[in-house]
C-alpha cells in the first residue's frame, strides 16, 4: 500500500462492495483498489495510527463511545479544506482501502449474518464512517476549541439526525444545540430528535443568520493551520487544537439557546425519558 492516501471514485468503490465484503466474509481486492485509486497528497500513516489507537482504546462494546474521541483527532490529523472534504473519493479510500477493519469494528451490525451498511464505506457525508466524524468536528468546533465536538459526538442522534440538517451550517445554531445538550436540557435520543425537528421547522420561517449573526471566519488562519500540519503533533491524550479562524459570536449563541429552549419545550417529545436505541 502507498505511503500516501488515495482518491477512490464512487463507481469503483461500489463495484468492490459486494455482499460478501459487506458481511466481512470476502476479502477486499486491494490490488484492484490500488489500480482504481488516484494518488493524493496526504500521508496515510497518521490516519492508520489513529484508527489503530481507537480500536485499542475502546472495546467493541464501547464502539459508539469512540466517535467522540476519533472526531476531533481525525479533523486535526487530516487537515482538509471544505472543498477537499466534500470530495467523496478520499473518504471512499479511507474506508475501503486504508481502514476497512475500523469500519467493520465500528459499524458491523448484530444481524444474522452481521453486515455493514454500504453507506458506511461509500455514502453521504452524514453517514460515511469517516466523513461523518470529520464533518461533525468541522461543524461543531468553536474556532480552535474541539470540546463542543466531544459533546456533540457523545450523542448518536446528533450524528444520525442533526448532522443532516442544513441549519447546522450556521455556527451559532450548532453551538446552541450543543449547549442544550451539555447543560442537560436535552439528554435522550428522543429529546435530541424533538429539538432537531423544532429547530429545523423554525428555521424554515425564521432567518437564523439575521436573528443571530455570526462573526466572520478568518480563511488565512485556517490555511495556516493546514500548512502547519507537518509541524503540529496531534496528542491522543488531550484535545487537539483546531484552526484559530474565529469563535462563534457569543451573543448569538445565547439568543438561539433561549429560542431553541422555548420551541423545544413546546414540541412533541420534549420531556420524554425513554431513549431511542441508536443505529450503528
Amino acid at each position: 500500500m502507498s505511503t500516501k492516501l488515495g482518491l477512490l471514485p464512487d463507481e469503483s468503490a461500489a463495484a468492490f462492495l459486494t455482499s460478501g465484503v459487506l458481511e466481512n466474509s470476502e476479502p477486499l481486492p486491494f490490488s484492484a483498489i490500488d489500480r482504481a485509486a488516484e494518488p493524493a497528497r496526504w500521508d496515510a500513516e497518521p490516519i492508520r495510527q489513529l484508527v489503530n489507537e481507537a480500536m485499542k482504546r475502546f472495546t467493541p462494546a464501547e464502539r459508539t463511545s469512540a466517535d467522540a474521541w476519533v472526531a476531533p483527532v481525525l479533523h486535526s490529523t487530516l487537515r482538509l479544506t471544505r472543498r477537499e472534504a466534500a470530495d467523496s473519493r478520499i473518504w471512499n479510500y479511507l474506508a475501503v482501502r486504508l481502514a476497512h477493519d475500523y469500519v467493520y469494528w465500528r459499524h458491523l451490525s448484530r444481524g444474522n449474518p452481521p453486515t455493514v451498511s454500504r453507506v458506511r464505506f461509500s455514502g453521504p457525508f452524514h453517514s460515511q464512517a469517516f466523513a461523518r466524524l470529520w464533518w461533525a468536528a468541522e461543524l461543531f468546533r468553536d474556532g480552535s476549541d474541539y470540546l463542543p465536538v466531544v459533546v456533540a459526538c457523545g450523542n448518536q442522534d446528533i450524528l444520525n439526525t442533526v448532522l443532516r440538517l442544513d441549519v447546522i451550517l450556521h455556527r451559532p445554531t450548532a453551538q446552541a444545540i450543543v449547549r442544550l445538550l451539555h447543560t442537560g436540557i436535552v439528554r435522550t435520543g428522543r429529546q435530541v430528535n424533538a429539538l432537531a425537528r423544532a429547530a429545523n421547522t423554525a428555521g424554515s420561517t425564521l432567518s437564523y443568520e439575521a436573528l443571530a449573526p455570526d462573526n466572520f471566519r478568518d480563511p488565512d488562519a485556517y490555511r495556516d493551520w493546514i500548512e502547519d500540519m507537518d509541524n503540529d503533533l496531534v496528542s491522543y491524550d488531550s484535545l487537539p487544537i483546531g484552526p484559530s479562524d474565529g469563535t462563534t459570536r457569543a451573543t448569538s449563541v445565547v439568543a438561539l439557546t433561549t429560542l431553541f429552549r422555548q420551541i423545544y419545550a413546546e414540541s412533541p417529545g420534549a420531556g420524554e425519558d425513554t431513549d431511542i436505541v441508536p443505529s450503528m
